[in-house]
């Protein structure tokens, strides 16, 4: 079972570690519940899905991809599933740092392999990554992007 505290221990990781972010993308954001706890924290946030049942949030009701214009000041994704990697490669292409929480793999990878490609990506890429924890049950390591 997902651990409940998981959109608020991750809004106030990414407000930690990008304090001067203003203007959030959270993409493939599911319901909207990541967006309403950025919110909450004075982060103006965007949520892309191909959901149609959400929260009362900013949405964008599609796929989110490498052509969307750059309105953010920071990329994040709760679990985005196959959109984990166009994070970090618009994160990159748009200078942008980024912060997601992998669960499934775009490409066959177990968990830990799959984890490792993604920080290997982001520094072929130009970012710097690094590695971090939320303090809940199930998948709770964080990958950190920054532009160098």
């Amino acid at each position: 079972m997902a651990d409940k505290r998981r959109f608020d221990l991750f809004a106030d990781l990414v407000t930690r570690h990008f304090p001067g972010c203003k203007h959030a993308f959270d993409v493939a954001g599911g319901q909207g519940k990541l967006n309403q706890a950025l919110v909450a924290r004075g982060v103006a946030t965007r949520t892309f899905d191909t959901r149609w049942k959400r929260a009362d949030v900013d949405y964008a009701e599609r796929r989110f991809t490498l052509d969307e214009p750059c309105g953010c000041d920071v990329l994040v994704g709760m679990h985005p599933d196959g959109a984990t990697r166009v994070i970090v490669e618009y994160a990159a292409k748009h200078g942008r740092p980024f912060a997601i929480v992998p669960c499934c793999s775009d490409n066959g990878l177990s968990y830990k392999p799959w984890m490792r490609h993604l920080a290997e990506l982001g520094e072929q890429l130009g970012l710097v990554v690094e590695e971090t924890a939320l303090p809940m049950q199930g998948r709770a390591r964080v990958l950190l992007g920054r532009p160098r």
